[in-house]
């Protein structure tokens, strides 16, 4: 009896790691699907890219904590989780917005180069500047070819929309800047 009594609380106390865990059931890229496409039209990013690094960071486990200090969905520092504005890494709308920042200029600083993106990410940026291109780390070597073959883009780019409008003489305007669409559309 009290073996069945061990194993039905065994069973919930699993149960509840994965109703408080969320991102641990069976599909974990459709949970967060929607956030990150969403996140990456918002900051112009490759969302194939981030669900990449995501399943290679975390595994898409949100209160993820690496042995090194790295934390969330995206596996971020605390330095770089507070230069990028995250209040809260176990946050998963947060996590994953500052790691699009921070990937985002990783891609403006190294020009789009796809594995040296990748090596700043995973070692640093100070490591890809002392060896002047993918550090000879082991994991690093091994985390960039991970991702390169679920990703395979040599390069990555970030974008800007571009959004049209007619302003009141009826000239074609073109801006990068949504906000003036929608003071436009709001007069």
């Amino acid at each position: 009896m009290a073996c069945g009594k061990r194993a039905s609380a065994l069973l919930v106390l699993c149960l509840l790691a994965v109703l408080v865990r969320p991102g641990l059931g069976s599909d974990r890229k459709a949970l967060y699907d929607p956030l990150v496409r969403k996140l990456a039209e918002k900051h112009r990013v490759d969302p194939d890219l981030i669900h990449v690094i995501i399943r290679a960071e975390s595994n898409y486990d949100n209160f993820a904590v690496s042995n090194k200090g790295a934390m969330g969905l995206m596996q971020l520092m605390a330095g770089t989780a507070n230069q990028y504005g995250v209040k809260n890494v176990f946050d998963a709308a947060q996590n994953i917005e500052g790691g699009i920042k921070y990937l985002k200029d990783l891609v403006r600083l190294y020009d789009g180069e796809t594995r040296l993106v990748l090596a700043a990410y995973n070692a640093g940026q100070e490591a890809v500047r002392k060896y002047k291109g993918i550090p000879p780390y082991p994991e690093t070597k091994n985390y960039i070819s991970s991702i390169m073959r679920s990703y395979g883009k040599p390069t990555v780019r970030t974008t800007n929309r571009v959004y049209r409008l007619v302003d009141e003489s009826g000239r074609v305007v073109l801006t990068t800047d949504p906000d003036l669409l929608k003071r436009k559309k709001g007069d």
